[in-house]
């Protein structure tokens, strides 16, 4: 797949306790988005944070939380995460999506090698 130049980020931040039909939404969100060709997409579990609730969230063993914040980050062309975000958006029920453009200097992978 080639990616322009000029792409876009769309990062969602939800509670790691979030589910959709008996599975993690975060889990859902990326299977939704190779299954609709977005070019890539990354889940990072947060150490600490906080939302519109204003309620700190953290990992520290003092206030062990079961709710971290998941940052998924997916990449693409503006229009088709456009698309996918209308696709997605009624099963996000708490959280935060953004989108900003980016420059893509580089999208490849390792050609497998025949022997």
């Amino acid at each position: 797949m080639k990616l322009p130049q000029e792409g876009s980020l769309l990062r969602i931040i939800i509670g790691e306790s979030s589910r959709y039909h008996g599975r993690h939404l975060y889990e859902w969100i990326v299977s939704k988005a190779r299954e609709c060709g977005i070019a890539g997409a990354t889940v990072t579990r947060g150490m600490m944070g906080y939302g519109a609730s204003s309620r700190i969230k953290t990992a520290s063993i003092l206030c062990l939380s079961e709710d971290l914040p998941v940052i998924i980050e997916l990449v693409d062309e503006q229009n088709l995460l456009e698309d996918f975000l209308d696709l997605i958006d009624p099963v996000i029920g708490e959280g935060l999506v953004t989108m900003e453009k980016m420059h893509i200097r580089l999208y490849r992978h390792k050609k497998n090698k025949k022997k």
